[in-house]
């Protein structure tokens, strides 16, 4: 089973990081390697390309008015992330990703967000602490604005705070690792009614926790937090398929 969400891409992969469309971007517009990767992305996520799908360098390069080199890159870091697959003699396909597969990382990232949360919660130094109060603000921001995108980019940073904070640099790699290749999929869940408002409050006992020097309530809530997202995937991504698609 694929986890992409038929014609549900308008609303998720039309905003670029400007909050503009990517389809109405002039042929001028300077374009960079990681815009073109985010616009690339959340088509393969809501399904707008599909799985096989071949990315043609050139014509990417039409589309956003840039050279070949930033849509070279771009691809790479969609390959890196497991959306693309590299194929030596024939180019770059989109990959098709199973609710198993995506079920079974989103069981490992909690298990890694988890124990970063009970290290933080006894290792956290004076510098993290403000680190991580500043990402928890930058989400209430967000989502009192009621923006899904902007709040997508504050999450990026509450996560990669947490992992800053546990003291343990291989453990903040790993999860870091898979944190790339589950982010596509992370953005899309915040386009259900209500997700992101739950995320806050998530995020609230989170920083709640590690703040008290719970380690074990830290752990357990961000499991939670985690997997909340994979166990739900299947109705989430039903939710933002149009009816009779």
């Amino acid at each position: 089973m694929e986890t992409t969400a038929k014609g549900a891409g308008e609303s998720a992969a039309a905003a670029g990081s400007d909050g503009s469309s990517p389809r109405r971007r002039s042929a001028g517009s300077r374009v960079k390697s990681g815009e073109i990767r985010e616009i690339i992305e959340q088509e393969i996520v809501t399904g707008e390309r599909r799985a096989g799908e071949r990315l043609d360098e050139q014509a990417v390069a039409a589309r956003f008015g840039v050279s070949r080199t930033p849509v070279r890159e771009a691809i790479n870091q969609l390959a890196s992330a497991g959306l693309v697959e590299l194929i030596p003699n024939r180019g770059a396909f989109v990959r098709a990703t199973g609710l198993g597969e995506l079920v079974e990382m989103f069981e490992v990232m909690a298990e890694l967000e988890g124990m970063a949360g009970r290290l933080a919660a006894r290792r956290i130094a004076a510098s993290a602490r403000v680190r991580l109060r500043e990402a928890l603000a930058s989400c209430e921001n967000a989502a009192a604005r009621d923006a899904p995108d902007e709040y997508y980019y504050e999450n990026e940073r509450f996560h990669q705070a947490i992992y800053d904070a546990c003291g343990n640099g291989f453990l903040a790699e790993e999860a870091r690792r898979l944190h790339l290749r589950l982010k596509a999929f992370r953005r899309l869940q915040l386009r259900v009614p209500q997700r992101m408002r739950q995320s806050l409050a998530e995020h609230r006992g989170i920083v709640a926790a590690i703040e008290a020097g719970d380690g074990e309530r830290a752990e357990a809530e961000l499991k939670s937090h985690i997997m909340v997202q994979g166990e739900r995937f299947a109705d989430l991504v039903a939710s933002l398929t149009p009816k009779g698609s």
